[in-house]
Formats: C-alpha cells, structure tokens, sequence
C-alpha cells in the first residue's frame, strides 16, 4: 500500500470554464495528461483543487469524473480537512471512499490548536476510519505548524496515520522528521522548491503542484533523486527553479493553470477570492515554459 505514495504525486487542479463553470472535460484532459506523463498518483481536492469554492453537488460530480477517467490507472487521493473535527470525520464517513487508495487530510486552519490539540484531532480522525492518512503540515496556510514530535507520536499511535505531506519550508524540521521517524512512515515533500533535497535526504516523494503542468521534466528528476543520481537529478531541478518560483508568484493554482493554459488542458479561470495570474506573470511563464521545452528537443 504504501509503496504506492512514492514518486511523484499531483495535487490537481479544478478547471472552470471561461464564465466560472466546472470544466469537465477538461478534467479529463488534465487526468490523460497525467498518466501519459508517468506520475505516480493523483490528489484530488487538494487546496490546489479550490475545494473551498466548489459546493457539494460540484465536490461531487468533480470526484465522480476524476474516478471514471483514471480508471484504475493510477493510485487515487482525496482531500478531507477541516478545522472541525467532527465535521470532518461526517465529510469521511458520507464519502465513497471505494476507489481512493488515502485521506489527505490539513491541519485545522484558523482556529490555530496547540500541539496537544492537533494530536487529539488527527487521533479522533484516525479511530474513526480505517483508510490510510497522511497528514498535510502546511502552516503559512494553517496559521499553526504541525511539530515533528507531534508527526512522530501520531505516527507511532495511529496505525493508518501512514505520512506527511510536509509543507513547512524548513528543511532542518524535515531532517528531523526523516532521522527520526519510523521506518515504514513516509515523509512526502508539499513544497516543489524543496522536493528534490527532501528526497536526496530519504524522503518518499513529493505531492506536487508544478509536477501537473511539467509532469514529465518533474517526474523525472524525482525519480533521479530516489535512484540517487544526484547530479542528474540537480540538471532536471535547475531548469524547472525560475518556472516553479513564477508559478506561485502570485498565488496558487492561478500560476499553475497558465502553464495548463499553454498545453491546451484547461482554461487560466479561478474563482474568487483568487484571481488568474497577470498579463506580465503570464508572459514570463509562457517563456519559461517553452525554454524548457526548446532544451528538451534539443
């Protein structure tokens, strides 16, 4: 089971049409586009899906699409979080979850609970549901830093607490995790700036934003760092840097959508409160974009 969440993860996005609607088919474009690219699993509903603008029937119909097109392909994700926990574990147990292989589930958001209080709701979620569980550390979105003595200790007490997605930026506090955790848990990589030092240093993979719009150029160069070929693998990181730094520029996924934009899979159009990347930030990713194309065919 676990082996399925090594290598390379996307967090997908949801796409809209130009008037804001659900763009279905082109889900099942961005879905093909994947698979074609060798990723290794698909997140669905992941922040990067804007799941926080979508409403039930939507939530709904966008996983139906996601699990009819893949078609058993590739490893299946599903985003569940919350800052309520009860809520939570209601949002789990009214979910099909037959055709997803894991719960990526946030740290709870504003309310900001100490460390005690992190564990108790990622324990209470984990007793009440027998899927595996990684737990999304992401605390410039969460206000609250998961500890890796927290992370340890739930991994140590929750059997199906499995990994982290680890999105803290800090890569002492993921030395810490990879030196001290149990062999068989898995420390996965939230952050694409960092995903290749994580995996150099013994981490899983990474769940990726960049790795849907570039899926083969990042594929590849996760999969160099976990056959340690390190040098080949920094080559692959040095040309994705500028691309990966502009994507987030201003904020997600308005960025990665441009580059989905660019390859024919979807629409830039994100909802409100997010607004599509600007004329100058869309410029410059088009460019980065087809330099690192020009170097492939070269």
């Amino acid at each position: 089971m676990k082996k399925k969440f090594i290598g390379t993860g996307v967090a997908l996005i949801t796409p809209f049409t130009k008037n804001g609607e659900v763009d279905y088919i082109a889900i099942e474009k961005l879905v093909n586009f994947q698979v074609k690219n060798n990723v290794d699993y698909l997140v669905v509903l992941g922040t990067t899906g804007e799941p926080a603008t979508l409403n039930k029937d939507e939530k709904q119909k966008v996983i139906a699409t996601i699990v009819k097109v893949n078609a058993k392909r590739l490893p299946l994700v599903i985003g569940i979080g919350g800052n309520s926990t009860q809520q939570v574990i209601e949002e789990i147990k009214a979910t099909n979850l037959e055709d997803f292989d894991a719960i990526l589930s946030v740290s709870p958001y504003y309310n900001k609970p100490t460390q005690q209080g992190i564990y108790a709701h990622f324990k209470k979620i984990a007793d009440q549901t027998d899927k595996p569980i990684i737990v999304y550390n992401v605390p410039h979105r969460t206000g609250q830093n998961i500890t890796p003595e927290t992370i340890l200790k739930l991994a140590k007490d929750c059997k199906n607490i499995i990994a982290v997605k680890d999105a803290a930026s800090d890569i002492q506090q993921t030395l810490q995790l990879l030196k001290n955790k149990p062999s068989d848990f898995l420390v996965i990589s939230g952050d694409d700036s960092l995903a290749l030092l994580s995996v150099i240093a013994g981490g899983s993979g990474v769940i990726s934003v960049i790795g849907q719009g570039m899926p083969k150029e990042f594929t590849h160069m996760i999969n160099l760092g976990l056959q340690e070929k390190h040098k080949e693998a920094f080559k692959q990181h040095y040309k994705l840097m500028n691309l990966t730094d502009l994507i987030f520029k201003e904020g997600n996924p308005a960025g990665i959508k441009t580059i989905l934009k660019q390859k024919n899979v979807c629409e830039t159009t994100v909802r409100l409160p997010l607004i599509k990347a600007s004329e100058e930030l869309q410029t410059q990713i088009y460019k980065a974009v087809s330099k690192i194309e020009k170097k492939r065919t070269n």
